[in-house]
């Protein structure tokens, strides 16, 4: 059973005073929103300025027989700080007029099944309208389609932890055309599988969406649907608007990109395009502009405008310039090569073939 916390005494008191003035309807009405106005200020934290605008968003006709304080004290058990309450119950006002146990304890309760729990279930709750959806309506056979695609209860629960909100959606409506739609391209299941993992809201566009990716990924990028980039491509083009991905487009034109060399990045590492317009801007400026590299050779080479520039490329850029003044390098060795090595042991051993020991100079 949930647990009374410790204001409950407080909270039976609105309890009463909230039954007594909806009693004497219709006189009633703005007094028993001005208790509510009370029992959110006092309770959670609100001004009375939030709790006003709050309250005004509550049918008042429907709160006979419910009970905010048990809302709390649900949340509360779960583990959420009032902070955390206060701004759930901001942008989901009807939960104030939920009945806890016949509304809000069923759909925690289909959580918990999916294995959620402690801070995974705040989070999911914080981060989605999960509680105001139908339970039999859009939850439930939300979580059924998903079983039958994913194949397992911790395939569910790990793809519902990373996007909230697929369970809002329709997804036995939404799904089965843009699945249907990348089979006919040549995706394998286990290939579409792994593409939803990695960003499923990319299958919750329309099927149009999808169709415009597709068209402009074979027809401006060059990219046929057999590369094994396709797949990134249609992620990343369905993220996109279509001025969004012009502004982008635009950056590298400015910097003396062509429309081949674009298309070169694009086909070897589409997600280059997801990248943030100044994010795009300053590593240009600072692979062409200041170590004098050509577009063709960023091109071929996109990684490098992916990687962040702070903690890994202008770090490693400097040692790398430091070893070759103090002539420690024994052949020929890029920036690419060294910003790609991913853990220390690649280090060691890049090190070991590259660099000569200072020791061994003296």
């Amino acid at each position: 059973m949930f647990k009374i916390s410790s204001n409950g005494a407080q909270k039976h008191l609105f309890s009463f005073r909230f039954h007594f003035f909806y009693s004497t309807v219709p006189a009633a009405a703005s007094s028993c929103a001005n208790v509510l106005v009370e029992f959110l200020v006092n309770s959670l934290g609100f001004s009375t300025k939030e709790a006003t605008s709050t309250s005004a968003k509550v049918t008042r006709s429907r709160l006979l027989n419910y009970e905010p304080h048990l809302l709390v004290d649900v949340f509360d058990e779960m583990g959420m700080n009032k902070s955390q309450i206060k701004t759930l119950v901001s942008s989901s006002p009807k939960l104030l007029i939920c009945s806890v146990d016949k509304n809000i304890k069923p759909k925690i309760k289909a959580l918990q099944q999916l294995g959620l729990t402690g801070s995974d279930l705040v989070t999911f709750i914080r981060k989605s309208d999960f509680l105001i959806r139908g339970l039999n309506t859009t939850i439930k056979p939300n979580l059924d389609y998903l079983k039958v695609l994913l194949g397992s209860h911790e395939s569910v629960a790990k793809i519902v932890k990373k996007e909230p909100w697929l369970l809002s959606n329709n997804l036995p409506k939404v799904l089965p055309p843009n699945i249907t739609l990348l089979q006919n391209l040549g995706c394998s299941t286990a290939d579409i599988e792994k593409a939803f993992h990695r960003h499923p809201r990319f299958l919750l566009n329309n099927l149009e969406w999808l169709e415009r990716a597709v068209h402009r990924l074979e027809n401006d990028f060059h990219m046929p649907p057999g590369s094994q980039m396709f797949l990134y491509g249609i992620q990343t083009l369905a993220s996109l608007d279509e001025s969004k991905l012009e502004r982008r487009l635009e950056i590298f034109r400015s910097f003396g990109w062509s429309d081949s060399d674009i298309c070169t990045m694009v086909r070897r590492l589409p997600y280059c395009l997801a990248t943030s317009e100044p994010k795009i801007r300053q590593a240009l400026k600072f692979f062409m502009m200041e170590l004098g590299y050509e577009s063709s050779y960023l091109a071929s080479r996109p990684p490098l405008l992916k990687l962040s520039l702070e903690k890994r490329i202008m770090p490693r850029n400097e040692i790398l310039k430091f070893l070759k003044e103090k002539q420690l390098i024994t052949r020929k060795l890029s920036l690419h090569t060294v910003v790609k090595l991913e853990t220390v042991a690649a280090e060691f051993r890049l090190s070991r073939r590259f660099i000569i020991a200072p020791a061994l100079r003296l």
